[in-house]
């Protein structure tokens, strides 16, 4: 990334452990360097004695991720022009982010049928897995990467220009289901490298996936819609079916 990286206003890290510390402790050399500006760095975990509440420069936030992101990603928008948040997800999380718009859509429509599914359609990349909490997890790589890899557009396994992106396949692959029955998306939050090896997902991302499943569900008919947590290499993704309101169309 060339020149310095756009300030932000509250940067959320999920988990407190040895990922969320190791991030933390980035973004606050980031910030000492003056390659970083922030308002706020948040810890996220349950346990109030984890290694990032050691860290001095953070805020350490003792709670479940699902109970924290239902207040924060619900936050205002800034003003034009202004910072905004932006979220660092753990590699060991489960899809948090299919369950807080599962929650989204459930409080919109009290009247209809909100589930996340197991997506049953392989995505085709090498690696390609439904894990045991109906989540399916692809990726490109069928190595095991650098740890804390950004991601460069030459991969550092391959010695090679990276030719796959992972958002642009999903969206190749919520196209075909669409083939099949009524589908929408993709909803996206894509990892990006921001600074010092810290990989994060914008606010303005996060409200543009909340639009993405309102208008799906507008139609008033059952509706899937591909939710993915994703970087350019890899990706977590899941279903969540809209049912259609009672006594509207059958599914």
């Amino acid at each position: 990334m060339s020149g310095a990286p756009a300030p932000l206003r509250d940067v959320a890290i999920i988990g407190g452990g040895c990922y969320g510390s190791f991030y933390a402790g980035q973004l606050l050399t980031a910030c000492r360097r003056g390659g970083l500006t922030v308002r706020r760095i948040l810890v996220v975990d349950h346990d109030a004695q984890c290694a990032g509440a050691r860290l001095t420069g953070c805020e350490l936030v003792v709670s479940d991720w699902a109970g924290f992101l239902r207040g924060f990603l619900d936050a205002e928008p800034p003003a034009p022009g202004q910072p905004d948040d932006a979220v660092v997800p753990s590699p060991l999380m489960p899809h948090l982010m299919a369950g807080w718009l599962a929650e989204t859509a459930a409080h919109r429509w009290p009247d209809r049928a909100i589930a996340l599914l197991p997506p049953e359609q392989p995505l085709g990349s090498p690696y390609d897995t439904v894990g045991p909490d109906g989540t399916r997890y692809v990726s490109f790589a069928d190595w095991i990467c650098p740890t804390h890899c950004i991601e460069p557009l030459v991969c550092p396994m391959i010695r090679a220009p990276r030719t796959w992106e992972m958002s642009e396949a999903l969206a190749s692959y919520t196209a075909g289901l669409a083939r099949r029955r009524p589908t929408a998306g993709p909803a996206l939050f894509t990892t990006r490298h921001h600074a010092y090896g810290v990989g994060m997902f914008g606010a303005g991302e996060i409200r543009a996936s909340r639009a993405t499943v309102l208008a799906a569900g507008a139609a008033h008919a059952t509706v899937d819609v591909v939710v993915g947590t994703i970087s350019a290499c890899h990706g977590a993704v899941s279903l969540l079916r809209i049912g259609a309101p009672r006594g509207g169309p059958p599914d």
